[in-house]
């Protein structure tokens, strides 16, 4: 932990997330940069799976989400947080670190993780999966997000005012489930510490992709080549497409991996021509 207890450091972040050797944020997350986050929102979980799994990454994903959004990806970078069941005593230490480091509301804690966040975050939450009295966020403070320049949350937990987080037309937030209750009895154990969302182990700085099947958590040294793949990708699939409308070749010709020659060939031949930009 760094010096205000629930914060890492910048330093501790640094040594946490050692295989990435690019930019940092002010905080010391890794920071993809925004044109390759622009490319990623082509990928699909699919890409994502095959660039993660390919390095070794095998519990990147997870799944059984409701969004505010359905359909619209999700695109930006970790900012990561942990709360637990509320304990007096850690709680107490907690809001003393909290005093410290300026911020007064007690037991406002999802707030001061609001407050860390910066333009193209994804606010990504380990509440243990608690839904009742587990509502991280609500229409304010969904507002506040967005306010941010932020992208969104992944909120393993619960969401309020559904409405009123539905209207937010420039974020998307993925959750559980929507109740009614404020957040209650838990306490704040960390902010850009590693954590546990469904299946997957989430570090500061990932690349959060949501989409209609789930959300993965890219590890950011993975992410160019994500965005590479995914365009590659994305341009075999229109080509694909194109083929088996036009009757020229059979489904399965164009679902094997490698394409026959005939067909790299060719594909090779209407990419040069640039004929999928027109």
């Amino acid at each position: 932990m760094g010096a205000n207890g629930f914060i890492q450091s910048p330093e501790d972040i640094v040594s946490l997330t050692s295989y990435w050797d690019g930019e940092r944020s002010a905080d010391g997350r890794p920071h993809v940069s925004d044109e390759v986050l622009d490319n990623i929102r082509a990928a699909t979980s699919e890409d994502a799976w095959a660039t993660t799994n390919k390095h070794g990454y095998l519990r990147q994903f997870a799944s059984g989400w409701r969004e505010t959004h359905p359909g619209r990806v999700l695109v930006g970078r970790a900012l990561t947080a942990q709360f637990l069941p509320h304990r007096p005593d850690y709680d107490a230490v907690i809001v003393a670190d909290g005093e410290r480091s300026g911020l007064h509301e007690g037991d406002r804690q999802n707030s001061w993780v609001i407050e860390a966040l910066a333009a193209r975050d994804v606010m990504v939450v380990d509440i243990f999966g608690k839904v009742v009295e587990g509502t991280v966020i609500g229409d304010n403070l969904g507002t506040a997000i967005a306010a941010h320049k932020s992208a969104g949350a992944v909120v393993d937990g619960g969401v309020r005012d559904l409405g009123g987080l539905s209207s937010l037309s420039d974020v998307n937030f993925f959750y559980r489930e929507a109740d009614p209750t404020p957040i209650r009895n838990v306490t704040l154990a960390g902010m850009n510490i590693p954590v546990h969302i469904g299946g997957a182990t989430v570090m500061p700085g990932d690349v959060v992709l949501g989409t209609s099947t789930g959300v993965y958590f890219v590890p950011p040294q993975l992410a160019v080549e994500l965005a590479e793949g995914a365009s590659e990708t994305a341009s075999r699939d229109r080509f694909g497409k194109l083929r088996l409308r036009e009757g020229r070749y059979s489904s399965a010709a164009i679902d094997t991996s490698p394409w026959e020659a005939e067909i790299e060939q060719d594909f090779q031949s209407w990419r040069l021509a640039g004929v999928e930009s027109r």
